[in-house]
């Protein structure tokens, strides 16, 4: 199972969990499976098109999916998955 790491915003889905684990062969798969085990976990991560809300980034291993086959980015049990808000600020 891949590794998911939860930013803090998102742990009151997660029951407080920090690290949450995942079977899925790409991050969309990913996506899914977490929203069947944390409900609510889907929309504050996606748009309504189920593309990846621009104030989320996701890394597989450090790497950003939006530099590679985004949401189509394979993952196995090895990887460690990071789902990172965006900061704003001036």
């Amino acid at each position: 199972m891949a590794t998911v790491l939860i930013p803090v915003p998102l742990r009151k889905l997660t029951n407080g969990a920090d690290t949450v684990f995942c079977e899925a062969g790409t991050i969309r798969e990913l996506i899914e499976n977490l929203e069947f085990g944390y409900p609510g976990i889907k929309e504050r991560i996606c748009a309504s098109d189920d593309s990846i809300n621009r104030f989320i980034n996701i890394y597989v291993n450090g790497e950003d999916i939006r530099f590679g086959a985004g949401t189509d980015a394979c993952i196995s049990e090895k990887d460690e998955v990071s789902i990172v808000p965006a900061i704003a600020g001036g």
